[in-house]
């Protein structure tokens, strides 16, 4: 490694910053390339033709997708609670200048060891000058010919005319709401409040709107932050309820820009401050979970108050949420999926939106029974109980009752504690 950067005139002083704010950023998931297409010209560097995610997530097809995430600074002025980042910590810190971030990026391109950059960063000094530096990286990358996916993190407080230049060169924009509720953030962050969060978000929203009238009129005309913008919010760190999660992520997602919002299981970095909880292990499947019911409302036409309401305020940890909505509402079941229409397909646990199309698709031209339905990707294990096809020799919900499907389907105890275990080492691994 060390070889590497001696070749790419990268010196061991810019070896050690890179190390120290790598393992800075690990801790922010708001990253994904969804949505954006910038082919690559003659003579560039690369390319986001293809939709790929990135920040070492999965593509549809199960590639890895590989970027530089890393922080442009991890001092900061703020001295949030659950940040590893925080002023008053003890913690070796580190600032790459705009030149020493450009160089970086292009080199580990031209290397094909990244596909793009996520870049975040501690505030310095005040929001302004650390949201001026951060526009820079990615319009001196620009300058430089580099194609690739940019994603670059919005500081709270910065100004609209800062924003707008990071939009002119940047794919998505990202501004963390960070705690759901104004009233706890200010517990844990006296120095911050939502206000500054959302300022920026409409900014941002503004300017994809007004961009995309403008290429109405110029197909040639600039794109901002074609990819829209991203969210995190930190669960568990206080006592939100899923349902004040989901209701926000919700309101989120009526802004037309908002492309994803992301849960991240609070992680115990700082385990000496009292105002905050003492977790063994981060709050894995309740994260999981609110990722299941995100995608329920995103792409399943699920309401938000029909996942989660009074009555259940919170997910249920053992089923997932689809399923949990299908054994409170036994009478919408079993559906014919000959006849049904595809809206109430898709609420069947089991079967996902491409297999719900598919099955639109075939029963035009013949009926469609359990074998064909298995071939198609339906997950029959959970499918059996909600519908009837051409021969589906299964009992349903109405027979067996909404509790007896449960115990058919909830893992004994020993089994779900062994695949907990198993979440949390590899979690650990990461």
């Amino acid at each position: 490694m060390l070889s590497f950067f001696y070749l790419c005139g990268m010196t061991e002083e810019v070896l050690h910053k890179l190390k120290i704010l790598a393992e800075s950023a690990k801790y922010d998931v708001s990253c994904s390339s969804s949505g954006t297409v910038r082919s690559n010209k003659g003579g560039g560097l690369g390319n986001t033709v293809g939709g790929w995610g990135i920040c070492h997530s999965f593509a549809d097809d199960g590639r890895c997708i590989s970027l530089l995430k890393v922080m442009l600074t991890n001092v900061c002025i703020y001295d949030c609670a659950y940040c590893v980042n925080r002023r008053s910590n003890d913690l070796p810190r580190a600032t790459l200048s705009v030149s020493e971030l450009v160089e970086l990026t292009l080199e580990f391109y031209r290397r094909n060891y990244i596909e793009g950059l996520f870049l975040s960063s501690g505030v310095v000094r005040n929001p302004d000058y650390t949201m001026e530096r951060l526009a820079r990286v990615a319009k001196d990358l620009r300058t430089a010919r580099f194609n690739g996916y940019i994603h670059l993190k919005a500081i709270p407080g910065a100004s609209a005319e800062l924003l707008a230049e990071a939009g002119r060169y940047a794919d998505r924009l990202s501004v963390n709401v960070e705690i759901p509720k104004e009233e706890n953030l200010k517990l844990l962050a006296p120095e911050k409040d939502h206000k500054s969060v959302y300022a920026p978000m409409r900014y941002i929203q503004q300017g994809v709107l007004e961009s995309a009238e403008e290429r109405k009129k110029h197909r040639q005309a600039p794109r901002f932050a074609p990819a829209g913008q991203s969210t995190q919010m930190i669960i568990g760190a206080t006592p939100e309820t899923d349902k004040e999660v989901l209701h926000l992520s919700s309101a989120l997602y009526r802004g037309s820009t908002m492309r994803r919002v992301y849960y991240s299981g609070y992680i115990a970095v700082n385990t000496y401050d009292k105002q905050l909880p003492a977790l063994k292990q981060p709050p894995l499947v309740r994260e999981n979970r609110l990722y299941q019911a995100d995608w329920l409302m995103r792409f399943y036409h699920f309401d938000v108050h029909e996942i989660v309401d009074d009555a259940y305020p919170d997910l249920d940890l053992e089923v997932d949420p689809k399923l949990a909505w299908a054994l409170r509402h036994p009478e919408q079941f079993p559906i014919d999926v000959n006849k049904a229409d595809y809206e109430m397909i898709l609420r069947v646990p089991g079967i996902g939106v491409k297999s719900a199309r598919i099955i639109v698709a075939s029963r035009r031209f013949s009926r469609l029974g359990f074998y064909e339905l298995k071939k198609i990707g339906v997950v029959m294990k959970k499918a059996q109980y909600f519908i009837t096809c051409n021969e589906l020799p299964r009992l349903t919900v109405n027979e067996l009752k909404p509790q007896g499907v449960r115990n058919l389907l909830v893992k004994p105890a020993s089994k779900k504690q062994h695949d907990d275990r198993q979440l949390l080492l590899n979690f650990q691994e990461e």
